[in-house]
């Protein structure tokens, strides 16, 4: 049972999402919050699995209460698609990304797969995230890049590039074991929470142009 924490500052959107949510067999609300603060209060007292965390809220916003979250993963929903709230969100720690005008179908595949440990991002989140890289022109240092070795730069690479894990074991003709240590190895090298955030490093570092 994946335990869900809702985070938004309408009461009545966090009714429609414990509705949603509650629905699901494999799937139970813990807790609502109202304001950011109360959200990193309530994930610390009720230890849900996800957060599904609005940006913009009174007290704390989104982001920063992301920032002070240890151990749930987030699933960061807004009516707004703007970069700086993206970028803020991703960078604080996020696993995923997603408008609230998502089907609600795809909202509990959202859910699922941030618990499984995987990122999401939607499809115009993760071409716009792209094409801002691009465009920078100048990337700051990542830390922990030196420690790569030739094979994980490959895997980083392919991640940042949409790749699954069973795409990147086809293309580089590994086992699904030898892809999951590579991917632990990144994590670990590069100070990143999740896949997002590899995504985040691979572009930032210039290694995908």
């Amino acid at each position: 049972m994946t335990r869900v924490l809702i985070a938004d500052d309408q009461a009545l959107l966090r009714a429609s999402f414990r509705m949603l949510v509650d629905h699901e067999p494999d799937l139970t609300v813990v807790g609502e919050a109202g304001t950011g603060a109360e959200a990193v209060a309530l994930a610390s007292e009720l230890e849900p699995d996800v957060v599904l965390m609005d940006i913009r809220m009174p007290e704390m916003d989104g982001i920063e209460a992301t920032l002070l979250l240890d151990g749930p993963r987030v699933l960061v929903l807004t009516t707004f698609d703007l970069d700086e709230y993206v970028f803020g969100a991703l960078r604080a720690g996020a696993s995923g990304f997603l408008l609230k005008d998502t089907p609600p179908a795809e909202l509990l595949t959202a859910i699922r797969v941030v618990a499984s440990g995987e990122s999401l991002l939607s499809p115009t989140v993760t071409r716009r995230l792209i094409s801002e890289f691009v465009r920078r022109p100048s990337s700051p240092v990542v830390r922990g890049l030196e420690r790569l070795t030739e094979r994980e730069k490959e895997v980083l690479l392919l991640i940042a590039r949409g790749r699954s894990n069973a795409e990147i074991m086809a293309e580089l003709h590994v086992s699904t074991g030898t892809v999951k240590t590579h991917i632990g190895n990144l994590l670990a090298k590069l100070h990143a929470r999740d896949r997002a955030q590899l995504v985040i490093a691979a572009y930032e570092s210039g290694l995908v142009r």
